[in-house]
């Protein structure tokens, strides 16, 4: 069964995806690109997108002849493989299932879940891939690559170190009886520490 246009687009206006299922926050971190970046994100004015529309097509249909998904597993899956790093929004992943579907590459799977039935690749889907080969494998290499450069700059040692940091010295400074001679102390160390960081 084929979803059509009128009523992507409707679903997709009120914050849902052609099933019905409603998109909202995932343990705080989903405005898609809390972490990482989105397709927009458009209240800072920026905007980028790590695929252009074929590459998307190539990585969802890769990912749903790997198991049958449904949309919001694809952007959960795309996640995951950059470490948080991309996001695709549901105003893009939804219309490209649409063409795939219309292009006879994917079809909807049986599911005893009828407002969220998982996408499984066709014969027609499973020979574009093969015959893609080698564009399929870099652009998954792209996905890995992404989560490379995510794992690089989270630092997530260096923020628990930071908040330990500032609990101390909040700590130390409410106590109110810190001399001058102390909190020149404690300003030499941390202009050390800064100086010794900037050297690595």
């Amino acid at each position: 069964m084929r979803f059509s246009h009128h009523s992507h687009e409707h679903g997709r206006d009120h914050g849902h995806g052609p099933h019905g299922h409603r998109f909202g926050p995932r343990g705080g971190r989903h405005g898609f690109g809390r972490r990482g970046w989105g397709d927009s994100d458009e209240g800072r004015g920026r905007r980028r997108r790590v695929f252009d529309s074929n590459e998307l097509k190539l990585v969802l249909l890769k990912l749903i002849a790997d198991q049958p998904r449904h949309g919001y597993e694809l952007i959960r899956a795309i996640e995951d493989l950059t470490g948080g790093f991309y996001v695709p929004s549901p105003g893009v992943v939804y219309p490209t299932l649409t063409m795939l579907q219309e292009m006879g590459q994917i079809e909807e799977a049986p599911s005893s879940a009828a407002a969220r039935k998982p996408f499984a690749v066709t014969a027609e889907g499973t020979e574009h891939l093969a015959a893609r080969r080698q564009e399929v494998d870099a652009l998954f290499a792209r996905l890995a690559e992404l989560a490379n450069v995510q794992q690089r700059t989270d630092g997530g040692p260096v923020r628990r170190a930071m908040q330990n940091l500032r609990m101390v010295l909040i700590n130390r400074l409410e106590r109110g009886d810190a001399k001058a001679e102390t909190l020149h102390d404690m300003a030499a160390i941390l202009d050390e520490a800064a100086q010794k960081i900037e050297r690595l």
